[in-house]
């Protein structure tokens, strides 16, 4: 496709420990797997964290290494725990010719027909969706139609999903993928709502906190 993102990775022979002065350079070290035996290369930082906002895990990259283009689909993004900084990545070489799998995110569209009776909503179960596909029919979003919740035991499950052409879900085809779920209009006996309490008179009183707590 003619529309992917490129980007220039230089290869690197400084592994181990010693990566850590690549970073401060503004190197990202990473390392590339699959078709072949694996390549170790070195990207600039802020040009691999703008490739991999677009492209995520579930798009192909062209990789640019030693003037040779290296389709690629990233597989692991390893980052530090509290400041986010890139620390590495796993890229896994794609064959044109074969397959690949991966994962795409699914979107909720439509709502649920009792939505409209003030009943509840309808609402997603499952995050993403395991597919497997030629890589230039790979997709980062498969649409989840809620109209189809047709009552308030209704779900979809994978099976009834449209999938895009090409495409195939390799997730359980009995998964369920969106529910409805109900909303309770009126506390249950006996319950108060929440942070009022009674007083003489009938009056009632919003509980403070605590004035030493923080906002956090």
């Amino acid at each position: 496709m003619s529309d992917r993102i490129s980007i220039v990775a230089e290869p690197r022979s400084v592994t181990g420990k010693k990566v850590k002065q690549l970073r401060k350079d503004g190197w990202i070290p990473a390392v590339i797997y699959g078709q072949k035996p694996p390549i170790h290369v070195k990207l600039e930082n802020g040009l691999l964290r703008r490739a991999l906002r677009v492209a995520g895990t579930s798009q192909l990259v062209d990789l640019v290494v030693g003037g040779k283009k290296v389709t690629v689909l990233t597989r692991e993004i390893q980052q530090h725990a509290t400041r986010g900084d890139l620390i590495h990545v796993d890229f896994y070489e794609v064959d044109m010719k074969g397959t690949v799998t991966s994962e795409a995110e699914l979107v909720a569209i439509n709502e649920a027909l009792p939505t409209a009776e003030g009943m509840g909503v309808g609402t997603l179960a499952l995050r993403a969706l395991e597919i497997e596909c030629a890589p230039d029919d790979l997709v980062s979003e498969i649409e989840v139609d809620l109209s189809l919740i047709e009552t308030i035991d209704g779900v979809i499950y994978v099976k009834d999903l449209t999938m895009p052409k090409g495409v195939t879900a390799l997730t359980d085809e009995e998964t369920v993928v969106a529910r409805f779920e109900t909303i309770s209009l009126e506390p249950e006996e006996g319950e108060e709502e929440e942070g009022f309490e009674p007083v003489a008179d009938g009056v009632e009183v919003i509980k403070k906190g605590k004035e030493d707590e923080e906002d956090f």
